[in-house]
Order: structure tokens, then sequence, then C-alpha cells
């Protein structure tokens, strides 16, 4: 089976191709160009170094939040214009639980971070054990200091290392760098990648469990920017 799997849920963008479980063609940047110039080439020159037609991908996995909105609906719209033409089987994957693949083949809780502005992170933990990602916290937005103490917690409550991972790393380390335990991520394992995002569906494309290109949605844990200032100055 051929995974063509894409993230763009922040200011990376990346393409992976994978086949069953070996990884075989991945592209990455990491400038400040919109995912609309940087997506489809890269999708491409993917499908191109790999010497992979379209046609023979058998399912689309996408990173569907939460993350950038525009972003993330970028992706989504790639990858249904992609999915549509066959109708091919798409996964939708937590942006958060893609990164903890980054990690996959270490023993170790990680703490997923994302820049949600306001002082604000996109956050969920996983606890890591031979291989094995266990979700310990739904996908979240909350307060820099209600992470804090969760962290200051689980550092009193395991000898396990804390690996903080995701575009929030640099802003959140800060607050957590004197914790027992607590360290950054290494750069090359730091950003969301499409890689993660190709393993993190695996699982779900084996077990069938899958969305039709029409039923793939973005997954947001709160309104865009724009709504919420209307709802501020409708009183609501």
């Amino acid at each position: 089976m051929k995974i063509l799997a894409v993230e763009c849920s922040a200011t990376p963008a990346s393409v992976a191709i994978l086949e069953d479980d070996k990884l075989i063609a991945s592209a990455y940047t990491n400038v400040k160009l919109t995912h609309s110039q940087t997506l489809m080439p890269m999708i491409e020159g993917a499908l191109s170094s790999s010497k992979t037609d379209i046609n023979e991908i058998d399912g689309f996995a996408i990173s569907s939040g939460p993350g950038s909105f525009t972003g993330i609906r970028i992706g989504i719209s790639a990858v249904k214009g992609l999915a549509a033409v066959k109708k091919t089987p798409c996964v939708a994957v937590s942006t958060l639980f893609a990164m903890a693949q980054n990690y996959s083949d270490t023993d170790c809780i990680i703490c997923a971070v994302m820049d949600a502005r306001c002082n604000q992170l996109y956050n969920a933990i996983f606890d890591i054990e031979n291989g094995e990602i266990t979700r310990l916290c739904k996908d979240r937005a909350l307060m820099c200091d209600e992470l804090l103490e969760e962290i200051k917690n689980i550092s009193q409550s395991t000898d396990k290392c804390v690996i903080i991972v995701g575009d929030g790393t640099d802003i959140f380390y800060n607050a957590v760098r004197d914790i027992k335990n607590v360290k950054k991520a290494h750069p090359i394992r730091q950003y969301q990648n499409a890689v993660g995002v190709g393993y993190a569906s695996l699982d779900s494309f084996k077990k069938g469990e899958t969305l039709s290109p029409n039923d793939l949605l973005p997954f947001y844990l709160r309104l865009p920017q724009a709504e919420r200032e209307l709802k501020a100055k409708q009183g609501e």
C-alpha cells in the first residue's frame, strides 16, 4: 500500500510517501512562503523522485489540526482535490499525535506544543513505551501556566524524560527548562513532519478506518480569529 502524507499545520510544510511501513520519499520546507506556493511542487517532487504515479497512491493522510487555520485549509483542500479523482480513502491525523511519532523509538513522555497565540498552546501529552504511543490527554488549547503545572506533576511522578516537541517548543521550554527530566526536542525532531503523519495513519488504514475525500474536514480547537472578533463585537 502506498500512502501520500501531507503536513502544513504551521510554518513548516512537508510531504512524504510511504510504501507499507517503509518511507520511500519526503520533502520538507520551513521558510516564510505560503503553503499554496510550496505544497504542490513538493508533492510533485516526491512523486517524481520515488517514480510514483499519483494513480498508484492507495491512500492520503493529512494532519487535520490543531494548527494554523489557513495552513490546515490549504492542506485539506489539496488532499481533497487529489483524492477526489479516484475517491481514494483518506485518514485525518491529529497534528499533535503525528509529532509524537518523532520519538516513537524512545521510551519517554512527549509534550507536544503548538503556538496558539495569546499565551496559549495547543497541546497533548503522550507516553511512549517500547514503540507504543499512549495518549494521556485529548488535544486541547490551554494557558502556558496551566501546562507548566501539569509538567511539574508529571516530572515528579515518573523517571522518564519529558520531551517538549513542536513549533511551540521555544516558547514553552523557557518556562520548564529547570524542571527535572524535562528537555527540548533535538532540532531534527522538533517540528511537525509529514513522515510522522504517514506513520500515524498506518493503523487507521490497516483497520479500514478511513474517510472519503468529501468527508475530510479540518479539526479546530477554537474559532478562527475573524469569527472570534465578530462574536466579541456582538457581545457573545
